[in-house]
């Protein structure tokens, strides 16, 4: 292996790795708005449930938290939407679509307790991601 190609991979594997907090948030806008927005979400459910705006759509006064997890699992979704659409933000996003997928299913099976239904789906959905993951990586 030449000089010029190890330098390269070591800088690529260097990138990123001194960087603050603010540095990075900038470089990934998409990552920090998901976050802000999902604790947006969590705090407007959570006032909402206090008010009872929920109870009409919960067989319990205890699952308003499935309400947050379902939302918090909407906006990951949305956020990966937006990585797979826009060039500009496209990264690896099949760690996030998992992780979306897991929270909408455990908020669904919290506010359905359809346990049975919605455990087998979500593990499609992880292995519909996998798939995904693999016909969609780039070849190098």
């Amino acid at each position: 292996m030449s000089e010029q190609p190890r330098k390269e991979k070591n800088e690529k594997d260097e990138k990123g790795k001194g960087d603050s907090w603010d540095e990075k948030w900038r470089r990934d806008p998409v990552e920090a708005a998901v976050l802000a927005i999902a604790l947006i979400w969590a705090g407007i459910a959570w006032l909402l449930s206090y008010y009872g705006f929920w109870d009409p759509f919960l067989k319990e006064d205890d699952q308003w938290w499935a309400i947050i997890i379902l939302g918090a699992g909407v906006i990951v979704l949305l956020g990966v939407l937006v990585r797979v659409v826009v060039p500009a933000y496209r990264r690896p996003w099949v760690g996030s679509l998992i992780l979306g997928l897991v929270l909408v299913g455990v908020g669904l099976g919290g506010i359905t307790e359809q346990w049975v239904l919605i455990g087998p789906l979500i593990l499609i959905g992880i292995g519909i991601a996998g798939m995904a993951a693999f016909f969609t990586r780039r070849k190098e």
